[in-house]
């Protein structure tokens, strides 16, 4: 099997982390790279210890939830935190960046935004990240993860089979053995 791309790799990451999200309106994952390797995560949720949305629902304000912090908002802070360099990194992030994250990616160092889906994509966001020289790619998942681990499971699978019929199993018990297998995937 072809190994993935390294953007589709990276955007899989974000993705992976947006399932931790606990907004209720939007789930979002962002990945900060920097020579190939991942140095900060971040989803979009409440503060540490605070009260999520997906337990007392958005506290929303001029139709934006505001217990809520960004992705990647918490992957920048991550990097703060824990003393990761951003001058020269790239980002990952689910969804096209807010006008409030675009600024902050760029005040980072960031120097390349990829994003999966359209999200809102504010004009100004588009203009300061050209003023700023700052790369900015549509990278669209292409990959169902679960899709292809089911499928290499069932390569697995017919190769085992393969082999099982050069130990001389009749067809029938090699087709029953099949079905039961094909059944737990």
């Amino acid at each position: 099997m072809e190994r993935i791309s390294w953007d589709q790799y990276f955007m899989t990451q974000s993705h992976l982390l947006s399932l931790r999200s606990t907004c209720t309106r939007l789930a979002v994952g962002a990945t900060i790279v920097r020579d190939k390797r991942i140095i900060a995560g971040g989803y979009n949720g409440s503060i540490k210890g605070g009260v999520h949305c997906i337990d007392d629902g958005c506290y929303v304000i001029d139709n934006h939830c505001v217990r809520t912090i960004h992705a990647e908002m918490n992957a920048l802070l991550q990097c703060a935190k824990f003393g990761a360099k951003t001058e020269e990194a790239e980002i990952y992030v689910t969804h096209f960046p807010c006008l409030q994250c675009c600024k902050a990616i760029i005040q980072s160092g960031i120097t390349a935004v990829y994003y999966a889906q359209d999200y809102k994509n504010h004009p100004y966001a588009i203009e300061l990240f050209e003023q700023a020289n700052v790369t900015v790619k549509h990278v669209p998942l292409e990959y169902d993860i679960a899709a292809l681990e089911e499928q290499k499971r069932y390569t697995e699978l017919k190769e085992l089979f393969a082999s099982l019929e050069k130990d001389n199993l009749s067809m029938e018990e090699l087709q029953h053995v099949f079905t039961k297998a094909k059944m737990m995937l």
